[in-house]
């Protein structure tokens, strides 16, 4: 089964949900949902990431996680190594706690922020558990809304700022705005190739400088390691000389993952000619995308 694509970068914010294995629980009890709160605690202060908000159900968790040093996987493999661990020790199992690898979408923060936080402290009202997010002891909205003091790991300042400056007034409207979203429709539904909840000019942003190499990483999933790529369309307008045309096959084929048969077919040549160009493999670091492409990302036209 291919692995999906991690793409972390300082500054990276997260939507992370990670399941039991075939649905089981991973908390038996509030001995272990404590344990997992701790354990969160001792990985925040050796990674340095900020958790903006949590939600801890019986068979899975959400976290909403910023890595000011991009380096969510290594935080992952201690939050979930650690207390599988210790959970298995505690209740003296053995074997997999988690299901596979845990989802990591990485999230605009201007345009998809409030509402991952919104779905996330919604959950267990989704789930029927109960009628409102108050009523859920094992999240961060009492602490947001300030019912209940929380762990010093949880920022919830980032997310009250949205609200105003005057933290009674936020809080107020938080409050708000979370229970006028319990009817919404799930925000993950507007994922884009699996993986990112933004903007177009976001997804582009990702491709130009975050996934490059990622198209020879046969172990992802194909769809994931061109997330963002440019079409044959944009690639080529207003190429005409040959150097710059048979510079953008290059990196139509190699970089964007393109076959032979579709850039030919675009350009009206040969499918022949067009792989004895591209034979040459092209140097990554040489190849730079047509100066049309790049305008027409700067001014969001994409």
């Amino acid at each position: 089964m291919a692995r999906p694509l991690r793409v972390e970068y300082p500054g990276a914010l997260y939507h992370v949900i990670a399941r039991g294995n075939a649905q089981e629980a991973i908390y038996y009890n509030d001995n272990d949902r404590y344990a997992f709160l701790d354990n969160i605690q001792s990985c925040a202060e050796i990674y340095n990431f900020f958790c903006h908000a949590y939600c801890l159900m019986d068979n899975h968790y959400h976290l909403l996680i910023e890595t000011p040093e991009g380096n969510l996987a290594q935080a992952m493999r201690d939050i979930n190594g650690n207390y599988t661990q210790a959970f298995n020790i505690r209740h003296k199992r053995v074997g997999h706690l988690f299901q596979g690898r845990y989802k990591a979408f990485v999230i605009e923060k201007e345009a998809y922020l409030m509402e991952v936080a919104r779905y996330i402290a919604l959950n267990p009202v989704r789930a029927v558990i109960i009628d409102h997010p108050r009523d859920w002891k094992w999240s961060s909205y009492n602490t947001t809304t300030e019912k209940e003091k929380g762990p010093a790991w949880l920022h919830t300042d980032w997310i009250l700022e949205f609200f105003g400056e005057d933290k009674q007034q936020s809080q107020k409207s938080y409050q708000t705005f979370i229970t006028q979203g319990i009817k919404n429709t799930d925000p993950q539904i507007e994922l884009k190739h699996g993986f990112i909840l933004g903007s177009p000019q976001f997804i582009d942003w990702i491709w130009e400088t975050q996934t490059n190499g990622s198209e020879e990483q046969k172990e992802h999933p194909r769809e994931q390691r061109i997330v963002g790529r440019p079409t044959l369309k944009d690639l080529f307008q207003g190429v005409k000389i040959k150097d710059e045309r048979n510079n953008t096959i290059k990196l139509a084929r190699f970089r964007c993952g393109y076959s032979v048969v579709e850039i030919a077919k675009h350009l009206k040549m040969h499918p022949s000619v067009v792989g004895r160009i591209s034979k040459d493999r092209y140097n990554n670091k040489k190849v730079i995308s047509p100066p049309s492409l790049i305008k027409l990302r700067r001014t969001g036209k994409t």
